[in-house]
Parts: C-alpha cells; sequence; structure tokens
C-alpha cells in the first residue's frame, strides 16, 4: 500500500457541489504534516476548503491546505471543500495531490484528477 491516499466522493463536480475527500494515511514515521495541492486547469479560480476533520475552516483557504499531524487523528483526514466560479469553457479539469511533509520534505503522494463543469 501506498504511504498516503486520497479519495473524493466524486470525479464529476458541478458548481456549488459539496466536495467530500478522505486522505488515509499508512506512514509509520514521524512527519509534520500533510499537504493538499488542488489545481483548476485553464482558470484562475480556486477551490475553497470548509472543513477539515469535522471542525469549520475559519479563513476561507483556497487551493492549498496544510495540515498539522497534531490535528489527524487515526492516521485519517476528512475534508469538505467547493468551487463556486461559473465555468467559461465546458469542462476544466483539476488536479488533486496530497503528499506528507516530513523535515520540510515531501515523503509520498497521491493524485487524483476530477472534471468540473
Amino acid at each position: 500500500m501506498k504511504w498516503i491516499k486520497l479519495e473524493l466522493n466524486s470525479l464529476e463536480i458541478k458548481q456549488n457541489d459539496e466536495i467530500r475527500g478522505k486522505i488515509i494515511i499508512d506512514y509509520k514515521n514521524k512527519y509534520d504534516g500533510v499537504i493538499i495541492n488542488t489545481q483548476i486547469f485553464d482558470s484562475n479560480e480556486f477551490i475553497e476548503y470548509l472543513t477539515c476533520n469535522s471542525k469549520r475552516i475559519s479563513k476561507r483557504i483556497s487551493s492549498r491546505l496544510f495540515i498539522n499531524y497534531k490535528s489527524i487523528i487515526s492516521n485519517v483526514i476528512a475534508f469538505t471543500a467547493t468551487i463556486k466560479f461559473t465555468p467559461s469553457i465546458p469542462h476544466h479539469d483539476i488536479k488533486f495531490r496530497v503528499c506528507i511533509i516530513e523535515q520540510h520534505k515531501e515523503i509520498g503522494e497521491d493524485v487524483i484528477w476530477a472534471r468540473y463543469s
């Protein structure tokens, strides 16, 4: 098994949909945290992260979210996010990438592609 795995509730995303994701960590060594990076292609728009492990994110973070290891319960992270802009083309490809961060280095990753229309 990989050290980190990302799952999304859907790979077809519509405007204002709630994106629900889960990150599973199978890394036995000590690490600093996990980072989620999101890129929406053919666009200058961002994804907004709403919750992380059932806690509301007070400041709307766009495109990148760092989760400290102290916030990670049982090696699982659950998050929700949304995309609010109206697509200017038939669809935008979205790259979701998660990484384990250990001593300021990325050591394990997983990537999922989704489509926004």
